[in-house]
């Protein structure tokens, strides 16, 4: 099954059980997903549909940051349930020691040399870590690999 189907699975069942904050979410994250369909005309992967996810999770993040800072811990709250939510669809992450074996292997397999090597690095990377790591994370590493190099 497809992270979109099981997706589509779990709002029938959050409507079935009437909750409300999960269908809420979900409907969110499908409205996204449909958009983005319909502005690309395009069939989501797993992989786009995992990006689209971790957007709406940068997004949760921002917003607690933000109504914590106000006072507004009631609406902080709320971006925490649906946090929780939107985690659940995510792969699990990766250690420390796993994503700097998978940039190493990346810098070796590029043949990267330097700093101007970066995009390079990047696009092979990306792939491969989107969902399981942070990539401003992986991006540090890999600035810190290629200064070394």
């Amino acid at each position: 099954m497809s992270l979109k189907e099981q997706i589509t699975e779990d709002m029938k069942a959050a409507m079935r059980a009437k909750d409300a904050l999960k269908l809420g979410t979900i409907r969110l994250l499908t409205a996204a997903m449909k958009q983005k369909e319909v502005d690309e005309r395009i069939e989501l992967t797993d992989t786009l549909v995992l990006a689209i996810i971790d957007k709406m999770i940068k997004q949760r993040k921002d917003s607690i940051t933000q109504f914590e800072a106000g006072a507004r811990q009631d609406l902080a709250d709320i971006e925490k349930a649906e946090l929780a939510i939107l985690v659940a669809y995510m792969p699990a992450g990766l250690s420390d020691e796993e994503i700097k074996a998978e940039v190493l292997a990346a810098v070796a397999s590029t043949g990267a040399a330097g700093a101007q090597d970066m995009g390079k690095v990047m696009s092979v990377l990306k792939p491969k870590l989107a969902g399981r790591a942070d990539m401003t994370v992986v991006s540090s590493l890999v600035k810190a690999a290629l200064s070394g190099v």
